[in-house]
């Protein structure tokens, strides 16, 4: 806090003030870290998604209109950060991401398939939106504000998420359940 000339208290101002600004971030930093992973999926890329944020709220810190909005707008800066190095992986390792593919279909579907597998397979908006609902625990509206889109684009999203999740877990389970019953026949004969 600071003491105005009155000596009367004024609240502190993140856009200026270094200290709490690092304050804030250091209350989210679960939060981000959570996101982070989440995107990145390795414990060294989401540190290093983190570092960059903090360096790009440093610098576009005079460029937050209402403080109470900071956390949204920081997630926001995150959530860019990782989308970034998403896109400059896929550009570096290409052949790289087509070898795993491989590797990947040719194991038992139950191997290959879990929860953060399918959530991986969405597109980046469907992925985001699951991530922030069911692992972050934000509301639709809280969504929408970081987002910057209408509660009902949100929704859509949610809604074609677990739509298309539910249409995997389904072909999967009838996958498994045909494998079964040509062993069973297999075995009968």
């Amino acid at each position: 806090m600071y003491r105005d000339g009155d000596g009367g208290n004024l609240q502190a101002d993140l856009r200026m003030d270094q200290e709490s600004l690092l304050k804030r971030i250091e209350i989210e930093k679960n939060k981000m870290y959570g996101i982070a992973f989440a995107y990145l999926r390795n414990e060294a890329d989401a540190l290093e998604a983190i570092q960059e944020t903090v360096c790009r709220v440093w610098t576009k810190r005079k460029s937050l209109k209402d403080e109470r909005f900071f956390t949204t707008w920081m997630i926001r800066i995150l959530i860019n950060v990782c989308m970034d190095e998403r896109k400059k992986r896929k550009r570096e390792a290409p052949a790289r991401l087509e070898m795993l593919d491989r590797a990947a279909t040719h194991r038992d579907p139950e191997e290959r398939m879990g929860m953060a597998e399918q959530i991986a397979k969405l597109p980046s908006n469907l992925r985001m939106v699951i991530v922030l609902k069911y692992y972050r625990d934000m509301t639709i509206t809280e969504i929408a504000e970081m987002m910057e889109k209408p509660d009902g684009t949100i929704r859509t999203w949610l809604h074609k998420a677990l739509k298309q999740m539910r249409a995997d877990m389904g072909e999967r389970e009838e996958a498994h359940r045909n494998e079964r019953l040509a062993e069973e026949g297999l075995g009968r004969s």
